[in-house]
């Protein structure tokens, strides 16, 4: 079963034990449960649901496996021929969530 979820202001096609790197949940910690119940859309072929906006009674858990850290990203700016050079890092910081059922 494969159902589309809404997530910190992104939609993410699931199905279960996908693993997804989302941003991070403030406060959590791995091993917790999150019930995820912004359901778009769920199920497949006959037996799917579209929600207006949400599918109710819809939920997908998850398990977070871990908190960490993303690749480093640099932002560089250059104006030319006028001296201006500037460097910037970025590491965003993510929740990685193994997607454990599917329920409607």
């Amino acid at each position: 079963m494969k159902a589309i979820i809404e997530n910190q202001g992104q939609q993410l096609i699931v199905r279960e034990g996908d693993i997804l790197f989302v941003n991070r949940y403030v406060g959590s910690k791995s091993g917790d449960v999150i019930n995820l119940d912004r359901v778009l859309f769920v199920g497949e072929g006959q037996d799917a649901k579209i929600g207006a906006p949400y599918v109710n009674g819809a939920v997908v858990k998850a398990m977070l496996l871990e908190n960490k850290r993303g690749k480093k990203v640099y932002v560089f700016k250059k104006k030319r021929r006028q001296g201006y050079e500037r460097r910037r890092g970025h590491r965003q910081e993510l929740s990685v969530i193994r997607i454990e059922s599917i329920s409607v």
